[in-house]
C-alpha cells in the first residue's frame, strides 16, 4: 500500500513541472512580445493581406507605316463578393442586377437572382459574374446595379490581365515576337517583341494589396493601385504590311508547290538597310500546313551553294588574280581533287568559256578552276580577302539566336581546312551564312559597296514624342573598290538578261532585276538523306537598286523540282514584280493641268475683251474650272460649278459674246 507521504511527493513533483511549464510558457509570450512581435505581426498580416504584382501593359509594336503588329489587350475577370454588401442593399439591387446580367449574357434574370443568393447563403467572396472580358464589357458591367457601388459597398471584384495580340495573324508573327516564361521561370524571347521587350515595351509593373478571403481567393483591399503600373514604349519597326503581305504568301505557295519542308523570304531596303519583310514559314508534320515556326533567316546558317559563288568571283576580281574574260576550262563538266569531284548540272561541260560566262551559267567546275589557279599556293590570300569583305564577322543582331558565320581558315587550329577546303569554298561548300548574312552582301553590291547593318526597328515612342531614333549602321564603308563593283554589278544582271545565264526565266521587259541562283545539296554524306536547298539572292531595279531581297526553300520534293533557278526564283520575281505594281519605286504625281492650245489664246482674247467689255461672256469651255472660276469672278460675275470628274468645263450656261446682265449667275458643268 503506498503511503501517504509519497502521494505527496508525487504531487509535488506533478505540480511542480506544471509551475515550470507555465513559466516557460510565460518567458515564451514575453519573447514573442517583446523582441519577435513585429515578425510575426508581420507573418500573420502576410497571409492576410499581400501586394499582387501588376503587370504593366507592354507597349504596341507598329509596322514602319503605323500599322499596328502587336498590341496588349486588356481582359478582365469579374467577381462578386456576396458578403459586402449589406442586407438591405443587397435586397434592393439583387433584381436590378439580375435583369441586366440577363440581357448581357442572355439567361433568364431568375437564374442570376437564384445565383446571387445562393452565393450569400454560401458566404462565397469570390463569386464569378464573367470571365476574360473586353474593356467595353468591362466598362458595362462595372456600371450595373449594386457593382457600381463598388468594392467596399457592392462586393465588386475585378482581376486585369493582358493578352498579346498579332492583328496581321500568322503574317510575320515569329518575326514581330513574343517575351514569354518557361516552365522554369526563365525568361524566353523571339523577335523584335523579344529582342526590344526588357528595355522598351515591358513598362513598369505596378502593385494593390489584396486581402485573403477564403482558401486561394485574394480580393482587392482599395478600388485604386498603390503603385500605379506604367505602360512600355511604342515600338516603330520598319516593316511594310504590304511588301511583307507580297512576300507571305509568295512564299507560301512555292512551298506548297514544291512540298517543300521550310524556306523564307527577306527584302531590305538597298541604302538603310531596313527590313522591309522577313517571312519564315515551316511545314506542320501533324497537319502538313506551314507556320511562323522558326526564324530561320536569323538563325539558320547553311551552306550557300552558288549564291557565294558572288563572293569567291568578287574576292578573285579585287586581287586582281583574274578578269571577267580570263577564259576557264571546264573540262567536262567534272574536275578532281584528291579523289573527290566538282561536277556541273550539264555533264558534257561548257568547254572554254570565260569567267563571266562561268558566272551566267553557274559553273561550277568553271569557277573551281578559277579560284584553284588564282590561290592553291596562297589560299590564305582568298581567306584574308573574304575577311575584308566582313564575311566571317556575326551581324550582330538584336534579335537573338543568329547563327554563325564559318570560313575554314588553314592557320587557325581545326579551322575546318582540308586538302579540298579552298576549291569546295569557291562554290559554296564548306562555308556557312545565314540567309540574313548572305543578303546583307549582296546588298553591299548594290548599294555600291557600302555593307549596312540590318535594321528592325525605325524608332521608339511614348505617345507621339520619339524616345530613341534608329539610324543607320555601317559594318564596312567599301568591301571592294569601285571597277570590282561595277564588274559584279553587270555579272548578276546578265544572270537575269534574257537568254543568257541560270535565271533568264525570271526576265521581265517590265522591270529590271539582278541576282544569283543556287542550288546546294544538303545531307550529301548520306545518299538516302539527301535533299537539296533552293536560293536566290539579288535585288531590283538592276541599274538604281531600291531593295534587295533573298529566298532560300529547304528541302523541295525533287521529283516536283530543286534547282534555285525553278523553286526560289518565282518568288523573288513575284515581290519584286508587285512591289513594282502595288508600291511603285519611285513617288509619281500625275500632273491635272490640261492644256489646250486653242482654248489659250481664246482666253487672251476674251480676257482682254473682258478688260474692256466687262459684261460681255467669254468662252470658258475647255478650262480647268479652278480657272475659268478665277476668270469670271475677275470680270465680277456670279458663278456656280457643278463639279463631275477631272474638273475640265464641258459646258457653259450663259454662250460666248452674250451681254450679262446685272446679278446675273453662270453656271458651269464640268467633268
Amino acid at each position: 500500500m503506498v503511503s501517504e507521504k509519497s502521494i505527496l511527493n508525487r504531487l509535488y513533483f506533478v505540480a511542480g513541472c506544471m509551475f515550470i511549464f507555465g513559466l516557460a510558457v510565460a518567458f515564451k509570450l514575453v519573447s514573442i512580445q517583446f523582441f519577435q512581435g513585429d515578425k510575426y505581426k508581420a507573418l500573420a498580416s502576410e497571409r492576410v493581406v499581400k501586394n499582387v504584382v501588376i503587370p504593366a501593359n507592354r507597349g504596341n509594336v507598329y509596322s514602319v507605316k503605323g500599322n499596328l503588329l502587336a498590341t496588349s489587350i486588356p481582359k478582365y475577370d469579374i467577381r462578386f463578393d456576396a458578403l459586402t454588401p449589406t442586407t438591405k442593399t443587397f435586397e434592393k439591387y439583387v433584381k436590378p442586377l439580375s435583369d441586366s446580367l440577363s440581357k448581357y449574357s442572355k439567361k433568364p434574370s431568375g437564374y442570376f437572382q437564384n445565383e446571387l443568393r445562393k452565393a450569400r447563403a454560401n458566404k462565397n467572396r469570390y463569386y464569378l459574374i464573367a470571365r476574360n472580358v473586353g474593356y467595353s464589357d468591362y466598362i458595362r458591367l462595372r456600371n450595373f446595379p449594386l457593382l457600381e457601388l463598388g468594392a467596399f459597398k457592392g462586393g465588386l471584384i475585378v482581376e486585369q490581365t493582358t493578352k498579346r495580340e498579332h492583328p496581321m495573324g500568322g503574317i510575320a508573327q515569329r518575326s514581330i515576337g513574343y517575351e514569354r516564361f518557361d516552365e522554369k521561370g526563365n525568361v524566353t524571347r523571339a523577335g523584335i517583341d523579344g529582342a526590344f521587350g526588357v528595355k522598351y515595351l515591358r513598362g513598369t509593373d505596378g502593385q494593390r494589396k489584396k486581402q485573403q478571403i477564403g482558401k486561394g481567393q485574394w480580393k482587392p483591399l482599395n478600388d485604386s493601385n498603390e503603385i500605379d503600373p506604367k505602360n512600355g514604349y511604342d515600338v516603330y519597326t520598319t516593316i511594310d504590311v504590304n511588301i511583307q503581305d507580297i512576300a507571305h504568301h509568295a512564299l507560301l505557295e512555292q512551298l506548297e508547290k514544291y512540298k517543300a519542308d521550310h524556306g523564307c523570304v527577306v527584302v531590305m531596303e538597298t541604302k538603310t538597310g531596313e527590313i522591309r519583310a522577313i517571312s519564315n514559314l515551316g511545314r506542320n508534320n501533324s497537319d502538313g500546313f506551314y507556320y511562323e515556326r522558326l526564324n530561320y533567316a536569323v538563325g539558320e546558317s547553311h551552306e550557300p551553294g552558288s549564291t557565294f559563288k558572288l563572293m569567291a568571283i568578287t574576292a578573285a576580281l579585287e586581287d586582281k588574280v583574274v578578269d571577267t574574260s580570263t577564259v576557264v576550262d571546264t573540262k567536262n563538266g567534272r574536275l578532281t581533287f584528291y579523289g573527290k569531284h566538282v561536277e556541273d548540272s550539264n555533264h558534257r561541260g561548257y568547254g572554254k568559256i570565260t569567267l563571266s560566262k562561268a558566272f551566267e551559267l553557274s559553273s561550277n567546275t568553271g569557277l573551281v578552276a578559277a579560284i584553284d589557279e588564282a590561290y592553291r599556293k596562297n589560299p590564305s590570300k582568298f581567306i584574308d580577302r573574304l575577311y575584308s569583305m566582313s564575311l566571317n564577322e556575326s551581324l550582330n543582331l538584336p534579335i537573338i539566336g543568329e547563327g554563325k558565320p564559318i570560313i575554314p581558315d588553314p592557320r587557325i587550329k581545326n579551322g575546318r581546312w582540308s586538302g579540298i577546303a579552298l576549291q569546295w569554298m569557291a562554290y559554296g561548300y564548306g562555308v556557312s551564312f545565314t540567309p540574313l548574312q548572305t543578303l546583307t552582301f549582296y546588298n553591299a553590291i548594290a548599294n555600291d559597296g557600302e555593307m549596312v547593318k540590318p535594321q528592325f526597328l525605325r524608332e521608339v515612342r511614348e505617345f507621339d514624342d520619339v524616345v530613341v531614333p534608329f539610324k543607320k549602321e555601317v559594318i564596312n564603308k567599301q568591301i571592294c573598290s569601285k571597277e570590282t563593283i561595277l564588274k559584279v554589278k553587270q555579272l548578276l544582271k546578265n544572270v537575269v538578261e534574257k537568254d543568257h545565264g541560270t535565271g533568264h526565266r525570271l526576265y521581265s521587259e517590265n522591270f529590271s532585276m539582278a541576282g544569283k541562283t543556287g542550288t546546294c545539296q544538303k545531307d550529301y554524306a548520306t545518299k538516302d538523306k539527301l535533299s537539296y536547298i533552293s536560293s536566290f539572292a539579288g535585288y531590283f531595279p538592276a541599274e538604281n537598286p531600291k531593295y534587295s531581297c533573298i529566298v532560300v526553300i529547304h528541302e523541295p520534293d525533287k521529283s516536283v523540282g530543286y534547282y534555285g533557278a525553278d523553286v526560289s526564283g518565282p518568288v523573288f520575281k513575284k515581290i519584286a514584280q508587285k512591289i513594282f505594281t502595288d508600291t511603285p519605286i519611285t513617288d509619281e504625281v500625275r500632273s491635272l493641268k490640261v492644256r489646250v492650245a486653242s482654248v489659250e489664246n481664246e482666253y487672251e482674247n476674251f480676257y482682254k475683251t473682258a478688260q474692256t467689255y466687262k459684261t460681255i461672256m467669254p468662252n470658258v469651255v475647255g478650262l480647268p474650272a479652278m480657272d475659268a472660276l478665277a476668270l469670271l469672278e475677275n470680270m465680277q460675275v456670279k458663278v456656280k460649278v457643278k463639279l463631275e470628274g477631272s474638273g475640265v468645263v464641258k459646258k457653259q450656261s450663259i454662250e460666248k459674246n452674250i451681254k450679262l446682265k446685272t446679278n446675273q449667275i453662270v453656271v458651269l458643268k464640268a467633268s
